[in-house]
């Protein structure tokens, strides 16, 4: 009988062949809403540009399409040590030290985001009844995206939060669900 794999905390370690199955399903889903946004935003040039005769509903699209491309990709596809920070002083600290920066930075994040979400969720419930103005679709639905934001942010911070506690940092490739470092690249100091 083999043992169940864990980790100190007793966290399970997600099995390799899932978490990639799992990444190429989020790459084809955020492929699929950029091929959606750009074949509506050809068909919105086409129309009010060649035939002189605006598609209303292709503005609207876009827009929502924008949102969700943007919700998703921050949500499932850009890695932590990728998301906007400003990193003068992190990058310049010694080791130790960027692990206090990488916790206290990434649970504060996590924080943030698990305080938010309750509410978010809340406002997105009472958005159920409104709707867009020319699709007649759900706003709760067309913002739903950034909850999974939300809570993407609140899982990943909190993993983060733990592999700092553990020595290893957001360069190493200690984020949850990472990918190995790429061999060629420098070790991180």
């Amino acid at each position: 009988m083999s043992e169940a794999r864990g980790d100190a905390f007793g966290l399970a370690r997600p099995d390799r062949r899932l978490v990639s199955a799992a990444r190429r399903v989020a790459e084809a889903v955020g492929i699929a809403l950029f091929a959606a946004l750009a074949c509506t935003f050809i068909v919105q040039v086409t129309a009010r540009w060649v035939f002189d005769r605006p598609l209303p509903w292709t503005d609207e699209l876009a827009v929502i399409l924008y949102l969700a491309s943007v919700f998703w990709a921050g949500a499932a596809l850009v890695p932590w040590r990728e998301q906007v920070a400003m990193d003068l002083v992190y990058s310049q600290a010694p080791r130790g030290l960027r692990r206090g920066f990488a916790f206290v930075g990434a649970a504060a994040a996590a924080g943030l985001a698990a305080a938010a979400l309750p509410a978010t969720v809340d406002y997105l419930v009472d958005l159920h009844r409104d709707r867009t103005p020319v699709l007649g679709w759900s706003l709760g639905l067309v913002y739903a995206p950034f909850a999974l934001l939300l809570a993407s942010i609140v899982l990943r911070g909190a993993g983060v939060a733990i592999q700092a506690l553990r020595g290893r940092l957001p360069e190493d490739g200690a984020t949850p669900l990472a990918e190995p470092r790429p061999a060629g690249l420098p070790p991180a100091r």
